[in-house]
């Protein structure tokens, strides 16, 4: 029943999901996810003993890793090779980054412990959901955004520099540059 949704589309799963199409996870989607947690897990088992020593594995889970970046275990990703962290940003604990759809962190950024960065979407009806179709929107963050923590940010979302997300917001829409954030859902309460 499922193939029905594709039937006029060639494209294999995994290349509906790189283009934000819907799609099924399927058993090379999964072989990457596993792939990218297996690396997550040798990551975290690294830093303990030397977080400098621990750093090319982090590079060969993400697709970039800016200089200087920092990003403390444990960390939650899905494929890993579509987030791109800028230099000198520090990560803290924790981070959930579901990277479907493309994740890119900017430069100088701040983003606390339990943060989620969360690309996936699901269909509304339920006989799409039923048949597990999903799909995801990226998520971008400007250079020197400071998410607290405990930040959710929903798919498709957009946050301009220097802008400041209070802790435990939940961002469902983009927020502009050069304002303060907060609540749920998150809204601009000052600029900067």
């Amino acid at each position: 029943m499922t193939t029905e949704y594709f039937a006029q589309d060639p494209r294999s799963n995994l290349e509906r999901m790189l283009a934000g199409d819907l799609y099924i996870a399927d058993p090379e989607i999964a072989d990457r996810h596993h792939h990218a947690v297996r690396l997550a897990a040798r990551y975290q088992a690294a830093y303990l003993e030397d977080p400098v020593a621990a750093r090319p594995v982090l590079a060969e889970l993400l697709g970039s890793l800016g200089e200087g970046a920092e990003v403390r275990p444990p960390l939650q990703v899905d494929l890993g090779d579509n987030i791109t962290i800028g230099a000198r940003t520090f990560v803290n604990f924790n981070l959930t980054a579901l990277d479907v759809a493309a994740i890119t962190v900017g430069e100088d950024c701040q983003i606390g412990p339990n943060v989620q960065l969360l690309t996936p979407t699901h269909p509304l009806e339920p006989q799409p959901r039923r048949d597990k179709l999903e799909a995801a929107r990226p998520i971008t963050l400007g250079d020197n955004v400071w998410l607290g923590g405990g930040v959710i940010v929903c798919p498709g979302v957009t946050i301009g520099d220097n802008s400041v997300i209070g802790a435990g917001s939940v961002v469902t829409r983009d927020v502009p540059a050069n304002v303060v954030a907060v609540g749920n859902p998150a809204r601009p309460i000052r600029t900067l």
